[in-house]
């Protein structure tokens, strides 16, 4: 791919030390990339970036002509990522967009991003969350995803008046991220929420099986409450997502059960594996010994599951140096990888801007759409289902559901260590922000969640809100 020398791929990262921008070098070395940096007053870094040389090149090659929001937050100040956001640098628009209705939360999670804890502040107001949602939609138009999220966003006395004022603004896709505790203690909170469905959907943690790891990840034992939660969800028929957060030496081993366990749910549409960030409440974890890859991630699920191969889970188009997904088919009681269904060729073709996009406009078209991180059930079900008739030997896509769909996504978060500038300008998962910002999830956490700040290089300038029209 390339060397130590002049081929090194060139950027702007962090000291990890203090979060000052430095000038960065990206290469291979022993069969792994590296990104290498130094930092004035901090000295040399250097950190782990892939395990695997050959998908970190069709990561990097992977990438779409980007498809920016319809405004602009900020201005352009002291320069990415200091300018959040999103500033007029950015180049692509949210696929999914958090909106976090609380800071309180029922657990002291030891891994908490946004440091939440039954002790952590209040409830934001219905006012303020509507006016949030209005910015969201005023940034992207017909927002593909939106997610309620905090804290724990079910401890909010008014979260059915916040979930009714998402779906009555025009929002593709509407998720509820949550423990579920509270899906667990009561089954009419339960019923209640299922009358949001069709459009929404249930973004359920679910780290592990044993309870030794979700002591580690959570604080205790909570392996019977999420298995309580999901089998209400299953008798409600109610979609859901389980979302793994992932840390090396706790629950990495686990993921091949977790799909296997996935599978055995009918309304589990599939999973969502997030290695740790290092930010918020870190609880002795040490990014030395503890952090790991979206390859690492990758390979951890071709080694335990036999259900992918290799050419099956690829990067998502619009951020392909965080992202990586494999979609399979359900029916009749097994489970088909889809993307096997066409060779990887065929994938990055269409996925890209080549001359042979004109050779195949039914796949390109249908790919790049099954491919996004902002998919809804039921444009997720009809995508397969177009797809599949492009496909001469399958002949009863029209049968097809989104029951029938199961999705394994990794989603890599950067931190200080790993953050590369290239890529947190393609960054599509956001969190909105009261004062009309709206910011990319991987540097909220580092720089612009009460109580942090940013670094003393940059601190002294402010960046400006934008409120003029669309851009």
């Amino acid at each position: 791919m390339w060397g130590e020398g002049d081929r090194a791929e060139r950027t702007w990262g962090l000291c990890s030390v203090c979060r000052g921008r430095v000038e960065a070098r990206v290469f291979e070395r022993g069969e792994r990339v590296w990104m290498s940096k130094n930092c004035p007053r901090h000295g040399s870094q250097e950190v782990l970036i892939s395990t695997d040389p050959g998908f970190y090149a069709q990561q990097r090659a992977m990438a779409l002509r980007a498809g920016k929001p319809l405004r602009s937050n900020t201005e352009t100040i002291n320069g990415c990522p200091f300018d959040c956001g999103i500033c007029p640098d950015h180049q692509q628009h949210s696929c999914i967009t958090l909106l976090e209705v609380t800071s309180n939360c029922n657990l002291s999670c030891p891994i908490c991003y946004a440091d939440s804890s039954p002790r952590s502040g209040g409830h934001r107001s219905l006012e303020t969350l509507c006016k949030m949602l209005d910015d969201i939609v005023q940034n992207e138009g017909q927002p593909d995803v939106v997610q309620i999220s905090g804290g724990e966003p079910t401890t909010h006395p008014q979260i059915f008046e916040i979930l009714a004022a998402a779906k009555a603004r025009p929002i593709r896709h509407l998720m509820l991220n949550t423990n579920g505790l509270r899906i667990a203690q009561s089954a009419e909170f339960a019923a209640k929420l299922a009358q949001f469905a069709p459009g929404f959907e249930i973004y359920l943690q679910f780290d592990s099986l044993a309870g030794e790891a979700c002591k580690a990840l959570r604080g205790r034992d909570l392996v019977s409450e999420k298995r309580q939660a999901l089998d209400r969800l299953e008798a409600l028929g109610l979609s859901t997502t389980l979302v793994v957060t992932v840390q090396r030496g706790v629950n990495d081993l686990e993921l091949g059960q977790l799909i296997d366990f996935a599978l055995g749910y009918r309304c589990v549409r599939g999973l969502t594996l997030q290695p740790v960030q290092h930010a918020g409440r870190a609880t002795d974890y040490d990014p030395a010994q503890h952090r790991l890859t979206l390859s690492e991630v990758r390979q951890a699920v071709l080694d335990q599951h036999s259900l992918f191969e290799p050419a099956d889970i690829v990067p998502v188009p619009c951020h392909p140096d965080c992202l990586a997904m494999a979609y399979a088919l359900k029916r009749e009681g097994r489970a088909t990888p889809l993307t096997g269904l066409i060779s990887q060729q065929a994938l990055i073709e269409a996925a890209s801007d080549t001359i042979t996009l004109e050779r195949h406009p039914a796949i390109r078209r249908e790919l790049n759409d099954l491919l996004s991180a902002g998919h809804s059930p039921e444009s997720a079900a009809a995508g397969l289902g177009r797809l599949l008739c492009c496909l001469p030997d399958l002949k009863s896509a029209a049968t097809l559901s989104y029951e029938n769909v199961f999705r394994v996504m990794i989603v890599q978060f950067m931190d200080a260590e790993s953050l590369d500038v290239r890529s947190v300008k393609r960054s599509c998962i956001t969190i909105a922000n009261p004062d009309g910002r709206v910011i990319p999830f991987d540097t909220y956490n580092l720089f612009y969640r009460d109580g942090l700040s940013l670094p003393e290089s940059v601190a002294g300038r402010t960046v400006q809100l934008r409120r003029g029209p669309t851009q």
